[in-house]
């Protein structure tokens, strides 16, 4: 039973420090690729190193045949990381931990500048499955990554008000309360200044910000995001609103677990260990991970296979692994709305700080079955964690997930889990402070056996 207010007790010291860290995470990931330097951060405290893909990895030196280590590879917004214990051998299984880095905004068009009526505007396209009114009338700096003409990235961050989709007062629209109905292409065009647009502006603007010479920059990947940081909510602060929870407190929850289970590094007994524990954290997820950095491209697969050939595995070493392996599927669930009960399935309304949530859905929308349900269950209770599970009703939709993308490509036995929040795919989201820690240390758990 829920407690009343009266007597709900505040957050525990360690979910609110976990929560602080989860904050400063989010404040430092505007796009997806500043999400993944902020988890290879977290893991070089760890001690992992960066691989590049262009380098041999059996060679002398990269450390990638040694027990004992961890690495990560970067590329793009997509980040994959997994640490070797001693003794590992090349039909060692996996154990994955799934996420994705991107969430819906508004993303800068190819030819920007534009504007009329005295206004300068910025010209956007819509990414993934936006609540669009969410981003009316609201402060935003502008992120992403620069392309430069001699083959390098420059991430760039302009983190204060910059942008703003000003909505039409109600007097030049009576029936907005009654029905607000934006036009994609018209009505999400923000403003960044007066005046007549002239082509260039935002691209020396940004080159300026990111600190190099406007004629190297020769792409761009930018995306707009609200500046407004996460907060505590509630009269006991036991709600967290803040951006991108979907997914980057799943990714956020990642790193930390698979740093625990570096530093833990236990063999499971005499035999050797039992796993290899690995971070995927995808790309373009939001519109259906088909990209070189997304779940249904080769990323995870390639780095995978790399890793066990450079330690001496073929063919059947590679099959044996990968028919042990399991993926943990992390992702933001639907919590119980009490505005709109009746959206929910009667036996299955999921609670903020009631723990980590199952997904199931028996048309693969999640890839959750039986005995991913008995994985996940032996994690939460090793871990000391309650748990819960969400199932759409049957005459509202299903979303997805990459699990079954992760499950169907690369034939590994995968769950669907995450975190129970409201204001899905909104610019601002809200969670229990309990529930990243509890996601957290199932995790840990997951990646320990």
């Amino acid at each position: 039973m829920t407690p009343s207010p009266q007597t709900s007790p505040p957050p525990d010291h360690a979910a609110r420090a976990h929560a602080d860290g989860l904050i400063g995470f989010l404040s430092d990931s505007p796009t997806p690729y500043h999400a993944v330097r902020s988890a290879a951060e977290l893991l070089e405290k760890a001690g992992f190193r960066q691989l590049g893909e262009t380098e041999a990895w059996d060679a002398a030196g990269t450390g990638a045949t040694e027990g004992g280590r961890g690495h990560y590879v970067l590329r793009g917004g997509a980040l994959i990381a997994w640490y070797v214990p001693e003794g590992a051998g090349p039909a060692t299984p996996y154990r994955i931990v799934g996420a994705h880095t991107d969430s819906p905004n508004l993303r800068v068009k190819p030819v920007p500048d534009t504007g009329g009526s005295g206004w300068r505007q910025i010209a956007m396209e819509i990414y993934g499955g936006t609540l669009l009114n969410t981003w009316l009338d609201r402060d935003l700096g502008l992120a992403g990554r620069l392309s430069l003409r001699d083959g390098s990235a420059r991430l760039v961050n302009v983190d204060r008000p910059l942008l703003r989709v000003p909505q039409l007062a109600i007097h030049l629209d009576r029936q907005a309360n009654d029905g607000l109905k934006l036009d994609r292409q018209r009505h999400m065009t923000p403003v960044w200044g007066l005046g007549t647009p002239r082509e260039g502006d935002l691209v020396r603007f940004v080159a300026q910000e990111a600190g190099v010479p406007a004629e190297e920059v020769v792409g761009w990947d930018l995306m707009a995001h609200s500046v407004e940081p996460p907060a505590y909510l509630g009269r006991d602060e036991e709600l967290l609103a803040g951006p991108r929870m979907d997914n980057l407190l799943s990714v956020h929850a990642g790193a930390l677990a698979l740093a625990e289970a570096a530093g833990a590094d236990g063999t499971g007994g005499t035999g050797g260990p039992r796993s290899i524990p690995v971070l995927a954290a995808f790309d373009h997820e939001e519109n259906g991970s088909q990209s070189d950095t997304g779940a249904d491209g080769p990323l995870l697969g390639s780095v995978l296979e790399r890793s066990l050939f450079a330690r001496g595995g073929g063919y059947e070493d590679r099959a044996r692994a990968y028919a042990g392996s399991v993926c943990l599927s992390s992702d933001t669930g639907h919590a119980v709305h009490p505005n709109y009960v009746e959206r929910h399935e009667p036996g299955h309304r999921p609670t903020p700080n009631g723990g980590p949530i199952l997904k199931v859905n028996v048309n693969q929308r999640y890839a959750t079955d039986g005995s991913g349900r008995a994985v996940f269950a032996a994690a939460c209770e090793r871990a000391g964690v309650p748990w819960q599970t969400f199932v759409s009703s049957n005459d509202m939709p299903c979303g997805t997930t990459i699990g079954p993308i992760t499950a169907a490509r690369h034939g590994i036995s995968t769950v669907d889990v995450g975190v129970a929040i409201l204001s899905m795919h909104s610019a601002r989201e809200l969670c229990g402070v309990d529930d990243p820690l509890l996601l957290t240390r199932c995790m840990q758990a997951f990646l320990a056996d």
